[in-house]
């Protein structure tokens, strides 16, 4: 290793050496008295209508100390809640009641069920059943009964992917809003003989910009900032077991050879509680015919692009595979994202999916996920079936993390197997993932560490990855990070994700948030910007950027206005291709030749908080780019005169002008939503791009006669412009019909 690496990588260690040394005392003085209540049995289940006028509710416990969060955290809030708790042998019953001094502000835009409702007024319960202050649950219900609920992914990541059986009533008055909720102890993994539980509540009043909490720190909400529920004893998960078949009836064309085709494919998905805390799940015939269609991308490196995973059954316990924080952490400045998902051990778009998107037949698969003890487990193991000239293969996932220190974890992984080739492959991992959220001034600190070494016939000696980093994600004030990832020109996760191998990748990140109080027409103004570079192993550069927000302003509503500056560095050792038309456009290739190049690109954005019922955002940046100039433009905006109707509609443009000639790349999506009700809505989509010239059409009716029933109706239709002379003609398509029905025992 040259002696500067081992330099920066030493400094790195002594940083996170110093970060694992347990909080002082003062750290842990800081932190304020824990809240608790006492929960209150019931002997009749309340009417889940929406309305507080249930006799059972006077017996609730009731919490209405709520705080401000947002923009004064601790502050007297600008409205009044009050929560009421009940529960039973089978359910968590709430009901919560928002009282505002004016009902024409209440926000609640979405009524798609499923569909985020960050823009809305809402109510937020979290709660962690094990009173482990490491994971948990989010629930959020917004005014028009919409539910959004996820998994935390460690003491303070989201996955928002988890999709639980509860549910949600609510209404609206002069006075305010009001919401019940219901969720049975079928959905949760608890250990039955814990009485306490963690437990915050929470409430975003969007036309204030302002949110309100139960317990807090730092602004955050997360199972290590949590209150106390106390006295929960005889509850009843039930046999633990959910049968949830499916059938689905397609109906493909291909117009090019006029051939078509019909099939129905039955499915089956069996969740089974092995313990109150450890699922098994088995899958035969998976079908993944209604899952959402990707969103396209414009790629102008040299570089593979990171598509994020939609299929619910890959979604499903997610956090239990999740490894060193790969990709699971966001960066302050816009440095490249795909770069922080870089050497991922386990990405699940590897099974299922062929090396251009096409679906590939699962027969079956296993999971086991949850927790055993200070333990979190998960394993999968699935059967992927013959496509092409790649034989059928059988896959494996393991993971193991045990819970060490106050919030922190060490853990393993493991992976066999590879979908896309009949080689043999393995994948072993160690990580260690520390975080302190009780730092005096209410700051935190998160570090990780992780090796990986992958085994693969072929492929002898550099064949490992590791990588390290140090984050201060402060919510006000300074905030900073660090972090090194190496990665091997033969290290293959087979089923993993790798953008690049054969680096070293440092990144450096530094910011300023300052914050206003509400009578002032700024919220928050900050500096942010971020550093990267990335090095062969042998030392030679390949890419560097300086990138940030040198500033932005957000006022009081939630628009926000930034001025960006990107400088960056390109060493080419071979031509690039950055341009490669189809040979019956007429067009020749664009290509970069070797050499070394340095550009900047400044530019700015306009965000319009989505609370309004029009909003959207618009990029410019226009600068250097390589040896010659580049102007982009991203805009979308996204119109939403009802609650029942939506319009969304975005426009990329890329004009790029080299001495080796000039090309401009353009995508456009155009979405138009109607959604009849809460349990119905119809949701289309349009994309269109100039480099492939083709137009993809989704359409999806999703009917939700109530949790863990749904049926949908889905459409895609595919078209190009095969001779690029305006005449769009179509390729294939494919009409589906999927019913799903969950049974509870």
């Amino acid at each position: 290793m040259p002696h500067n690496v081992r330099h920066r990588t030493g400094i790195l260690l002594i940083v996170l050496a110093g970060l694992l040394a347990p909080p002082n005392s003062r750290a842990q003085a800081a932190d304020a008295p824990v809240k608790s209540f006492t929960m209150v049995r019931t002997a009749e289940p309340p009417v889940i209508d929406g309305h507080l006028d249930d006799a059972v509710w006077a017996t609730a416990a009731v919490i209405s100390d709520l705080h401000q969060l947002d923009p004064s955290e601790f502050s007297e809030p600008s409205e009044r809640t009050e929560v009421y708790i009940l529960y039973d042998n089978d359910a968590l019953y709430l009901g919560a009641r928002m009282w505002t001094d004016d009902s024409e502000r209440i926000t609640a835009n979405t009524m798609r069920q499923g569909a985020a409702i960050g823009n809305d007024d809402q109510f937020v319960l979290i709660l962690d059943p094990y009173n482990s202050q490491r994971d948990g649950y989010q629930f959020q219900v917004n005014p028009n009964g919409v539910r959004y609920d996820g998994i935390f992914v460690g003491p303070s990541i989201m996955q928002w992917n988890w999709d639980g059986i509860w549910d949600a009533v609510t209404s609206r008055d002069d006075s305010g809003w009001t919401a019940e909720l219901v969720i049975p102890f079928k959905t949760l993994s608890f250990n039955p003989e814990t009485d306490t539980w963690g437990i915050n509540f929470g409430r975003r009043a969007q036309s204030r910009n302002e949110r309100m909490a139960w317990v807090s720190r730092n602004r955050q909400q997360t199972p290590s900032i949590s209150g106390r529920a106390t006295g929960i004893t005889d509850i009843n998960q039930g046999v633990g077991l959910d049968l949830i078949p499916s059938a689905s009836i397609t109906q493909r064309k291909d117009f090019q050879t006029s051939n078509s085709d019909s099939n129905l494919e039955p499915s089956l998905d069996v969740f089974y509680k092995l313990t109150p805390s450890l699922s098994g799940s088995l899958t035969v015939n998976t079908d993944f015919s209604a899952t959402e269609v990707d969103d396209r991308q414009v790629n102008l490196t040299r570089f593979g692009l990171f598509f994020p995973e939609k299929r619910d059954f890959f979604l499903q316990d997610a956090d239990a595979f999740e490894f060193g924080g790969i990709g699971s952490l966001q960066n302050f400045s816009f440095l490249s994202k795909t770069l922080e998902q870089n050497a991922r051990p386990f990405f699940s778009r590897r099974i299922g999916l062929g090396a251009n998107g096409q679906p590939v037949d699962i027969n079956y698969g296993a999971k086991l996920s949850g927790r055993a003890g200070p333990w979190t487990l998960g394993a999968l193991t699935i059967r992927q079936d013959k496509v092409d000239d790649i034989e059928a293969t059988d896959l494996f996932v393991g993971r193991a993390a045990l819970n060490v220190l106050a919030e922190s974890s060490v853990g393993i992984i493991v992976t066999d197997g590879d979908p896309r080739k009949n080689l043999d492959n393995t994948l072993q991992g160690v990580d260690f993932r520390y975080l302190n959220t009780r730092l005096p001034g209410g700051k935190t600190v998160q570090a990780e560490a992780w090796y990986q070494q992958t085994d693969t016939p072929g492929l002898i000696g550099d064949d490992a990855a590791y990588g390290m980093r140090v984050r201060v994600p402060s919510s006000t004030g300074l905030r900073f990070g660090a972090g090194l990832k190496e990665v091997q020109q033969n290290f293959n996760p087979a089923l993993g994700y790798i953008n690049r191998a054969g680096i070293r990748d440092y990144t450096f990140e530094l910011g300023w948030l300052q914050r206003y109080p509400s009578t002032s027409r700024i919220r928050n103004l900050t500096s942010l910007m971020g550093y990267e570079r990335v090095e062969l192993i042998s030392g030679t550069l390949q890419s560097e950027t300086l990138d940030g927000r040198i500033l932005s302003i957000s006022n009081q509503s939630g628009d926000d206005l930034r001025i960006l500056f990107t400088a960056s560095k390109e060493i080419l050792l071979e031509p690039f291709v950055i341009w490669n038309p189809d040979p019956s456009s007429g067009d020749t290739p664009v290509v970069i030749p070797p050499g070394e190049y340095t550009y900047s690109t400044p530019g700015f954005n306009v965000e319009l908080t989505g609370r309004r019922k029009l909003s959207g955002g618009l990029t410019y940046r226009k600068g250097g780019f390589y040896d010659g100039d580049i102007e982009n433009i991203d805009a979308e905006m996204t119109w939403t005169p009802t609650s029942q109707w939506r319009l969304f509609w975005s426009y990329s443009y890329n004009g790029i002008e080299l001495p080796q000639g000039d090309f401009d790349l353009r995508l456009a999506r155009l979405g138009l939503d109607h959604i009849f009700s809460n349990r119905l809505s119809w949701v289309n989509l349009i994309q269109y791009d100039n480099d492939s010239q083709s137009i993809g059409f989704n359409s999806r009716l999703h009917w939700i006669p109530q949790a863990g029933r749904e049926a949908f109706i889905v459409l895609n239709h595919a078209m190009t412009d095969i001779d690029r002379d305006g005449d769009f003609t179509s390729v294939n398509s494919d009409l589906t019909v999927k019913f799903s029905y969950t049974y509870r025992f």
